[in-house]
């Protein structure tokens, strides 16, 4: 019964690691989607508050 405990916690530790190595690796392609995705909606922002025939209405971010 302990041996069985111990390997679920083993089994649990060694999932946890290998989420941990994944995750960091595809953080730096998730920080890039952000930025990219930021700079889109800053665009379209400044593009929203010059064009004076926007309304709040029709920008699907409100």
């Amino acid at each position: 019964m302990i041996t069985l405990l111990f390997a679920g916690f083993g089994a649990l530790v060694v999932i946890a690691v290998i989420v941990g190595v994944v995750d960091a690796a595809r953080a730096a392609d998730r920080r890039f989607i952000a930025s990219e995705r930021r700079l889109a909606w800053e665009r379209r922002q400044q593009r929203r508050r010059t064009t004076p025939t926007a309304t709040a209405w029709g920008d699907e971010d409100d």
